[in-house]
């Protein structure tokens, strides 16, 4: 079990990150736990998540939205001037 104090930490998270894709990381505050760094497959093993972000976004189930919308027709940029004003 790896252990960094927050100072540790704090001063060289590479290799507080490098560790955790090999184990879990202690983080202490004044000598007491208080978070742990673990890669993401970790977690999800350890939550039993095995769903990636991507196949959250595409919320199967849900029906298809068409996000065409019709061609503007205005003609002016900001209130007083039509385009290619000088």
């Amino acid at each position: 079990m790896k252990v960094l104090t927050s100072r540790d930490f704090n001063q060289d998270v590479s290799q507080a990150k490098r560790a955790a894709r090999i184990e879990p990381v202690f983080i202490t505050d004044r000598g007491r736990p208080t978070h742990v760094l673990m890669s993401v497959e970790t977690y999800r093993r350890l939550t039993g998540q095995t769903e990636t972000i991507v196949d959250l976004l595409a919320m199967p189930g849900l029906p298809a939205v068409d996000l065409e919308s019709a061609r503007s027709t205005d003609t002016w940029d900001r209130p007083g001037r039509q385009r290619g004003d000088a």
